[in-house]
C-alpha cells in the first residue's frame, strides 16, 4: 500500500515535518487570494519622505546623499529592544529570572511605495543588501550584543502593518531560540563527521536538483527537504561563510539576485503571497567558536496556518512535496 505521508527530519535542527503526499495539492491551489487587499495610501504612509534621523542613507547610485533617496537606515519608533548605556542584568523572582531588554531595533525603508524587493532591479536589491550589512556591523560593535537579526515581513498575514516594503534589524544580548538549534545541531553533525552540514546540502543539492530553484556563480536557491511550509525556500552561499558581513561586494552582487530572484519567482507564481524571509548567520563574538556554521536566507510564505497538531507537538505538515514547489517555481519565468 502506498503511504499517504512522509516524515522527513531537517538535517541540522533534527525537527520532524510532515509531508502529507496523500493530502498534496496541485501547486496552483497556493495562489494568494486575500480578502482584503493590504493597501494603505502614500498620503499617510510614514514612510515617504527621508527621515531627519537617519542612520544610513544611499541613493541608486550609491552614494551617501540625501537627494533621489533609495535606500535608508532609521532608528524604530516603537522599538522592541533599546540601548539603556549598559549591558542586560539578570534578576530574580523566585524560581524566574529576566533580563533588561538591552538592544537596538532599526528598520530599513527603500523609497518605492509599491515596489517589494521582488520587484527590484538587482542593482537597487543589492543596495539593500549593502545598508544589512553596513548597519550590522555599526550593531555588531556594541559590546552588549550577542546576535544581529534581520527579518523582512511582506503583507498582513506575515505581521507586517506598513504595506511600505521595509525591512527590521534587531540587535539582541541574548542567542535566539531557533538560531541556538541551527547552531547546536551545525555543531554536533561538524564535531561527528568533520564537514559542514549545509555544505554538503549544498554538494547533494546541486548534484541531485530535484529542489534546485535557481542558482549563480556564488548562490543557489533550494526548496528544503525539509520544508515546514509549503514553498519554504532556502539562499546559500556556495562557499563556505559562517558570517554574513563579512560577504565581499562580488558575493554581495550575487546574493542579491539569488534573493531577489527567489521572491519574484515566489510572488510571480503565487500571486504575491504574504511572506517572511530572514538570515540565519554565525553570532557575534570568537569567529572560530563559529567557524561549523553556514549562513543563509530563509524564505516562509503564509500558505498554512498552525492547527492543534502543529501547536501540540512542533511537527508542521507541508501539502505539497519540496520537489514539486521546486519544479513549479522553476519554471515560473521572470
Amino acid at each position: 500500500m502506498k503511504s499517504v505521508s512522509e516524515l522527513r527530519q531537517d538535517i541540522v535542527s533534527g525537527d520532524w515535518v510532515v509531508i502529507a503526499t496523500g493530502r498534496a495539492k496541485r501547486p496552483r491551489e497556493f495562489l494568494h487570494r486575500s480578502r482584503a487587499p493590504f493597501i494603505q495610501p502614500k498620503n499617510t504612509c510614514p514612510f515617504e519622505k527621508l527621515h531627519k534621523n537617519t542612520l544610513l542613507v544611499y541613493g541608486k547610485d550609491g552614494k551617501n546623499i540625501k537627494n533621489n533617496w533609495w535606500v535608508e537606515a532609521i532608528p524604530n519608533k516603537y522599538p522592541a529592544l533599546a540601548m539603556h548605556g549598559v549591558c542586560a542584568l539578570y534578576h530574580k523572582a523566585g524560581i524566574y529570572q529576566w533580563i533588561d531588554g538591552i538592544g537596538a531595533h532599526e528598520v530599513i525603508v527603500t523609497r518605492d511605495h509599491d515596489r517589494s524587493l521582488a520587484l527590484m532591479s538587482d542593482e537597487e536589491a543589492e543596495l539593500v543588501i549593502r545598508v544589512f550589512q553596513e548597519r550590522y556591523f555599526a550593531l555588531k560593535a556594541d559590546s552588549c550584543t550577542e546576535y544581529v537579526s534581520i527579518f523582512h515581513n511582506h503583507g498582513r498575514q506575515s505581521g507586517a502593518t506598513i504595506v511600505h516594503p521595509h525591512s527590521q534589524i534587531i540587535a539582541v544580548p541574548v542567542i535566539p531560540p531557533d538560531v541556538g538549534r541551527s547552531l547546536r545541531g551545525s555543531a554536533a553533525y561538524f564535531h561527528e563527521h568533520k564537514a559542514c552540514v549545509h555544505c554538503l546540502v549544498i554538494e547533494y543539492e546541486l548534484k541531485q536538483k530535484d529542489r534546485l530553484i535557481y542558482e549563480n556563480d556564488y548562490f543557489l536557491v533550494i526548496a528544503p527537504f525539509a520544508s515546514k511550509t509549503a514553498f519554504e525556500i532556502r539562499v546559500f552561499p556556495k562557499v563556505h561563510a559562517p558570517h554574513f558581513e563579512e560577504m565581499d561586494s562580488a558575493g554581495r552582487a550575487f546574493c542579491a539576485n539569488a534573493l531577489r530572484v527567489a521572491l519574484a519567482k515566489l510572488s510571480k507564481g503565487l500571486n504575491n503571497p504574504d511572506y517572511n524571509f530572514f538570515l540565519h548567520t554565525a553570532p557575534v563574538g570568537d569567529d572560530k567558536e563559529f567557524n561549523h556554521y553556514h549562513w543563509h536566507f530563509e524564505i516562509v510564505p503564509k500558505t498554512a496556518i498552525w492547527a492543534g497538531f502543529e501547536i501540540g507537538t512542533g511537527i508542521e505538515i507541508s501539502v505539497i512535496a519540496p520537489e514539486t514547489a521546486a519544479e513549479f517555481l522553476r519554471k515560473i519565468k521572470i
